[in-house]
């Protein structure tokens, strides 16, 4: 049985999704703020990952960036709840990891359908057990970037400060900086964890084909 956290701040939302999810055959867990939600995240590893926008304390997007922070739970599946359906806000979504973005009220067949479609792309993702391959930069130019700029984001992707980049590229920390900068506008992100995201997906490689 699926575990589902559900973290919306109001009341009868939460239990609506809860109840939805339970006839469903899910396990539902919910949280009605940011902070509850990451904690219970982080003690029972849910398999998906529902969660509104705008909460007190801390939005969703704070519980996003705080999750793909975290080896232990960044890849979980994550839907982000909305009433707003700006485009803006679904870039701002889409550009920190997101999975999906529903807009609030959302049709339980909608809903039911994005939920399978995440749990379904996860198991797959899972089962080819893939694992990054940090040897060569060389893949990350698939992505358009110059030579120097995909050396950058090998980094990155490794968790590197613009620092520690000078220091094994031997160049300036500013020219790190704008190798990154150019990464962003590239990629079309705004966080260094999102160009982690997409350099990871390039690097990945199915685990009996890494290299010996």
């Amino acid at each position: 049985m699926n575990k589902i956290l559900v973290i919306e701040d109001e009341p009868e939302m939460r239990r609506n999704l809860a109840t939805i999810l339970k006839l469903e055959r899910y396990q539902p867990l919910t949280a009605e703020n940011g902070r509850m939600g990451l904690q219970l995240a982080s003690k029972e590893r849910p398999d998906l990952i529902l969660c509104d926008v705008m909460m007190p304390e801390l939005d969703g997007y704070g519980v996003l960036q705080a999750l793909r922070q975290d080896p232990a739970l960044a890849l979980i599946p994550f839907i982000f709840l909305t009433a707003k359906g700006e485009k803006q806000d679904l870039r701002s979504g889409m550009n920190l990891g997101a999975d999906d973005y529903l807009t609030k009220p959302v049709a339980k067949a909608d809903l039911l359908q994005a939920i399978a479609a995440r749990l379904r792309r996860s198991e797959q993702q899972a089962q080819r057990e893939f694992k990054p391959d940090f040897s060569s930069y060389r893949p990350l130019l698939k992505l358009g970037l110059t030579p120097r700029a995909a050396e950058v984001l090998l980094w990155v992707a490794q968790g590197k400060t613009n620092a520690d980049i000078a220091v094994i590229l031997g160049i300036s920390e500013s020219t790190a900086k704008k190798h990154l900068l150019e990464i962003f506008e590239k990629l079309g992100v705004e966080t260094r964890s999102a160009a982690t995201l997409r350099a990871l997906e390039v690097l990945a490689v199915p685990a009996n084909h890494a290299p010996i």
